[in-house]
């Protein structure tokens, strides 16, 4: 079996470096969090002392960042670092599954085809949650031969791949399906808190829905209203699960890319504005369904 070498074990990295350990992959880590590598030594992995150890010897690396500038720097590296590019050894696939702007994207990729180096961007759907049970969506951009290789170890991790098309297409897809995220979850809240404010259970309304013309994702699987469903963060206090601040990450992107191939985004543009203005009311570390509570009744105090 290949050896993996992942860096970044944060909420969704983590998880994901424990299933290819269960599916039998050699995989050695590195996080910058000393924890976050002891916690996947006690599940079997190896550590690094860097991520240039960790990817030096590795038939396949796996990155999980939080933002363009640092994979751009991790791969590419300063004049100060060497960059993964230049470490790993020839025929190493490099995959990584941040959320990032796609021009990231396709920079890292062409610096690496400079040295006939295999990169994949493959960022991903699915949460904390999917990132634990190995159900994640991998939406992933590169060559036809990249995509082929990196499903070895994407499948062991998720149970969609999908393969949108070349260098930063994963990007663009991912952004995409977030922006559209957004505004259901904010439609949702309003349309539940309206039907609040009438009189109804929410947890009715919500059922009523779910199997009417209305019916999404977020009233499936992620509902806001708290305790309508059980085992969301809507029903922990908004804790765990997607964080506000990288929502309002992803909707940024979202607009920068539509403001790159002029696209008409209204929705999207007002959903940033939204969350913007969500985060900076001190919401920013709690999940993206907390949006609800921007329609509940202000208290009187």
């Amino acid at each position: 079996m290949s050896t993996v070498a992942f860096i970044g074990l944060g909420n969704m990295g983590g998880p994901m470096a424990v299933n290819l350990i269960k599916a039998g992959f050699t995989v050695k880590v590195f996080d910058l969090v000393p924890a976050a590598m002891q916690a996947l030594a006690e599940q079997g992995a190896l550590t690094a002392t860097s991520a240039c150890g960790a990817a030096a010897s590795a038939d396949i690396v796996v990155t999980m960042l939080p933002a363009g500038k640092h994979v751009r720097s991790l791969y590419i590296g300063d004049s100060d670092n060497k960059g993964l590019v230049d470490v790993v050894a020839a025929g190493t696939l490099l995959i990584d599954c941040s959320t990032i702007d796609a021009d990231s994207a396709r920079f890292v990729a062409k610096h690496a085809a400079d040295k006939g180096l295999e990169f994949v961007d493959a960022p991903v759907s699915g949460g904390t949650a999917g990132a634990a049970a190995g159900t994640l969506t991998f939406i992933c951009g590169g060559s036809d031969s990249g995509f082929g290789h990196a499903q070895v170890a994407l499948k062991a991790m998720g149970a969609n791949i999908f393969h949108a098309g070349g260098p930063g297409a994963g990007q663009v897809a991912k952004i995409c399906n977030n922006m559209l995220l957004s505004v259901l979850m904010v439609a949702t809240s309003e349309s539940l808190q309206m039907g609040i404010d009438h009189g109804l259970d929410p947890k009715v309304l919500s059922d009523i829905m779910k199997v009417s013309s209305g019916g999404n994702w977020t009233l499936d699987k992620y509902n806001p209203c708290p305790d309508v469903m059980e085992s969301v963060p809507s029903s922990n206090d908004y804790q765990g699960g997607f964080m506000v601040d990288l929502m309002v990450k992803d909707l940024g992107l979202s607009q920068e890319a539509a403001l790159l191939s002029n696209s008409s985004t209204p929705m999207g543009a007002l959903a940033r504005s939204l969350y913007v203005n969500h985060a900076r009311q001190g919401n920013g570390k709690r999940d993206f369904s907390s949006i609800f509570e921007q329609f509940a009744p202000r208290s009187s105090e």
